[in-house]
């Protein structure tokens, strides 16, 4: 099998999912010693919209919104380079549906309030651990209804 030039491994890591600046130069870099070359690939890319950051945000936040919190999903997106403009830009959305999301996450895993403390710090780390903020986390606990 030929070995696949810079241009073509791109596109393929591309036509999978969309990826972040950063994450598709960590990626191709491996492959190349050109790091000139690289970063002019990646500026064609952007200019033609194939390589898109806002694109990516957008599918990060579509992917993990339904199981994973804000603080949980921002973390991601830094991790991945992406401009703290356009996770400003993302947060609201995410922010919006949080409490829903958290209680759906915590219904699927526990579906009943804990009935001491050791059972509540373990809910509570849980929902840590998806990435939910501290309030959030407490309007979930305190129950189920809708206290808007």
């Amino acid at each position: 099998m030929p070995e696949l030039n810079l241009r073509e491994r791109a596109l393929g890591l591309l036509s999978r999912r969309e990826h972040s600046r950063l994450e598709l130069r960590r990626k191709l870099s491996a492959h190349t010693e050109d790091a000139d070359g690289l970063e002019a690939l990646l500026d064609d890319f952007e200019q033609r919209g194939w390589l898109s950051a806002q694109r990516f945000v957008e599918q990060v936040v579509h992917a993990r919104s339904g199981r994973y919190g804000s603080r949980y999903i921002v973390h991601e997106l830094r991790e991945k380079g992406v401009a703290e403009e356009l996770i400003e830009q993302a947060l609201p959305q995410l922010k919006e549906s949080e409490l829903e999301t958290a209680r759906t996450v915590w219904t699927k895993k526990f579906d009943a309030l804990p009935t001491d403390a050791k059972g509540r710090a373990r809910q509570m780390r849980f929902l840590m651990s998806r990435g939910f903020g501290s309030d959030t986390i407490r309007r979930v606990m305190k129950g189920s209804g809708e206290e808007e």
